[in-house]
């Protein structure tokens, strides 16, 4: 019976668990954070028998009310909306464990709001993924874009303008995909996904569908900050606090991602993107040129947040390039690599949190080779994620590009590989830059911040979770090939 409730469970336990954490919280302070993080812990619990369950017996779809479907909402939980779930809560999870220290230094007063907020953002993502409906999605689109402008806005002095500007952008791309939803909606008559699905073939060619169609990957593109529609997200992951940073950098804009995987080769027909209406192509044009603006801008920032977030347009690229590309090895390779970047940048973030709860900044012109002897095992598992990012079999971030190489390859888009190999070595300058200076001896006397940096690490509960993070990437590297064969390709939709 209850495989049958998975759906519904996951949203209804982490509204309730911010419910709970706001009432009981503002009760009693102290209660907030283990409410938080047992929410998110038994949510990721359900998502993973979720996953087990998809994988092993198909798609499960649970009906509001009783009403089935496409009169009733309807949440469907299928090997690619469960898979993105438990990425998300795995995340999520890490991340709250390693935010009990953090936002009490960074947000004395305001911890309560700031769990219960994450929670509502959380609900926002699941609901997301689970969504059997265009309008559902919408719905749970913009509870989660509230919670982040939110959480956001609470960070640094320049924080409230970031997630002002945030906001702006935001809307217009919600508005956008609403938009677009109603031309769907007055073509076919009605919102479930796999109805729509059903009736679009017939329409394809219908020019309010293809305006819908627009107006859907454009709201999106916003949404999942897609070159050239990135530019509200520097500011903001840069200016966020650090546990807001470290949470929604890493599964955010692949939530964008994911909507636009769903809506282009599961609601509409992959051929009908690929060779019917050129979306493909479009969105194969941005990414190539994300990839490689991201990657030049990051290396002109001096201060590590900064950098990680132009990183982000980057690899979000990566994503987009999957996409564009259409077949079934840039698919797998872009959904690969919303798990490989939701590990990586998560990591990168809390090793940024780390930084700034020790030494009070994470500026690069600030770092010297003081810090692999104050903050030994947090410099070791940012050099990890380094290698990842940069693509250093066995790390996890070599499979996922190789995946996209291989796709090229298959499509004979020779441009495609030279970008990818040519990011590969932008990141290692980036990247590089900092080990340089981390574990090369300082040529200067006095450089850096040797004379008053804390001889210690961070506590237990901020540096497990950086640790895991770390590990992941080459557990998940050794393990791609089962990934792959036993859990993305059940994904793939027919047609691509």
């Amino acid at each position: 019976m209850i495989e049958h409730n998975l759906p519904v469970l996951v949203p209804l336990i982490l509204l309730f668990g911010a419910l709970s954490t706001s009432l009981l919280g503002s009760w009693k302070r102290a209660l907030a954070y283990p409410l938080a993080l047992a929410s998110v812990a038994a949510a990721l619990v359900i998502a993973v028998l979720g996953l087990r369950q998809t994988i092993s017996a198909g798609a499960i779809r649970y009906y509001l009310g009783g009403w089935a479907a496409p009169i009733g909402i309807e949440y469907v939980l299928d090997p690619l909306s469960a898979f993105m779930l438990t990425v998300v809560l795995a995340v999520a999870v890490l991340v709250f464990v390693h935010a009990r220290t953090v936002v009490a230094a960074e947000l004395q007063g305001r911890t309560v709001p700031f769990y219960a907020v994450a929670l509502l953002l959380l609900t926002g993502f699941s609901g997301i993924v689970m969504a059997g409906d265009l309008f559902n999605l919408y719905v749970f689109l913009e509870i989660s874009s509230l919670a982040g402008y939110a959480l956001i806005a609470v960070g640094e002095k320049p924080s409230p303008v970031a997630a002002f500007r945030y906001l702006l952008v935001g809307t217009i791309g919600a508005s956008f995909y609403l938009l677009g939803v109603g031309f769907i909606y007055i073509m076919t008559g009605s919102l479930n996904i796999a109805d729509v699905a059903k009736i679009l073939p017939a329409l394809v060619r219908e020019p309010p569908v293809l305006v819908g169609l627009i107006f859907i990957v454009v709201g999106l593109a916003i949404k999942m900050a897609l070159f050239p529609l990135h530019g509200w997200l520097p500011d903001a992951y840069t200016y966020a606090p650090s546990s807001s940073s470290a949470l929604i950098a890493p599964i955010g804009t692949k939530i964008g991602a994911y909507v636009l995987l769903r809506i282009l080769f599961f609601t509409f027909e992959p051929a009908a993107v690929r060779d019917t209406l050129p979306v493909a192509d479009i969105i194969l044009g941005l990414s190539l040129g994300g990839i490689l603006f991201g990657s030049i801008m990051a290396i002109a920032q001096k201060e590590l947040k900064r950098m990680l977030a132009y990183s982000s347009v980057a690899q979000i690229g990566y994503i987009g390039l999957g996409i564009g590309l259409a077949n079934p090895l840039g698919f797998v390779g872009a959904v690969l690599h919303v798990l490989n970047h939701a590990f990586m940048k998560g990591g990168l973030f809390l090793v940024a949190g780390n930084l700034r709860l020790q030494i009070g900044h994470s500026t690069i012109s600030g770092f010297d080779d003081s810090l692999r002897k104050a903050m030994p095992w947090t410099m070791a598992a940012f050099a990890l994620f380094s290698l990842s990012m940069i693509g250093i079999p066995p790390t996890a971030g070599f499979f996922s590009k190789w995946y996209l190489v291989l796709a090229g390859f298959e499509n004979s888009n020779w441009i495609a590989i030279v970008v990818i190999l040519a990011s590969s070595l932008l990141n290692a300058v980036y990247f590089f830059r900092i080990l340089e200076k981390v574990y090369l001896k300082s040529s200067k006397k006095g450089e850096g911040t040797d004379s008053n940096l804390p001889r210690k690490e961070v506590n237990t509960s901020m540096l497990a979770p950086t640790i895991v993070l770390a590990v992941g990437l080459l557990v998940l590297g050794v393990l791609n090939a089962v990934i792959v064969t036993e859990i993305i390709v059940l994904m793939i939709p027919s047609g691509l």
